[in-house]
Parts: structure tokens; C-alpha cells; sequence
């Protein structure tokens, strides 16, 4: 099986990840709404893990 190093992988999402960043900048009139849209990205493609607030809910009740 040929592919990709997870490296070269990690390294070739990056520079997506900055060109879309650099592509939304013109929608924002404000430098800390784009910034804050550029984390919102950050977080939504990151390696966070994150839980449904179902599953935290089940228990109690």
C-alpha cells in the first residue's frame, strides 16, 4: 500500500488550513472576528476530543 507519510499528510493540511484562513479574511471588516473564525477552524479540525451533550446529560436526571 503507497500513500503519504502521516507527516506529509499533517504538513499538506496545514497549508490548506492557511490558505482557507487567508481565503475567508476578506469577509470579516473586523481583524478579531477573523481571527476569532481562524480558532473556530482550529478547534472544529483539531484533535480535540469532545463528547455530545447527550451523553453527558444521560446519567442525571
Amino acid at each position: 500500500m503507497s500513500g503519504a507519510s502521516n507527516e506529509t499528510t499533517l504538513v499538506l493540511w496545514a497549508a490548506l488550513l492557511r490558505d482557507i484562513k487567508a481565503s475567508i479574511r476578506p469577509w470579516f471588516t473586523q481583524t478579531r472576528v477573523a481571527a476569532s473564525a481562524g480558532l473556530f477552524l482550529d478547534g472544529l479540525l483539531g484533535d480535540e476530543r469532545r463528547k455530545a451533550g447527550w451523553i453527558a446529560c444521560r446519567g442525571g436526571g
